[in-house]
């Protein structure tokens, strides 16, 4: 299944975050990035999705994996059954 919508919620000084989104963009896979630093109603929809403070939180047509690294997300990426945008 291709998703339609894939939101990344990031902190600019977290390594997972650019772990994360550089393996987002090494598969091709568009998504919006949010700075949940730089904007406090984005951190509190965060936290609201995922129940915790901690980023990366990426959201997938509805479907949320927070606090993960890139070996997680391929994993999850891979259950899901999400392929390349």
């Amino acid at each position: 299944m291709k998703p339609t919508s894939i939101r990344l919620f990031i902190k600019p000084a977290c390594g997972w975050c650019h772990e994360v989104m550089e393996w987002l963009d090494a598969k091709g896979i568009q998504h919006e990035r949010l700075n949940v630093s730089a904007n406090p109603a984005l951190y509190q929809e965060m936290i609201q999705l995922s129940g915790q403070r901690l980023a990366p939180v990426i959201d997938v047509d509805g479907e949320i994996l927070a606090d993960f690294g890139a070996d997680e997300l391929q994993v999850w990426w891979k259950e899901m059954g999400f392929q390349p945008s």
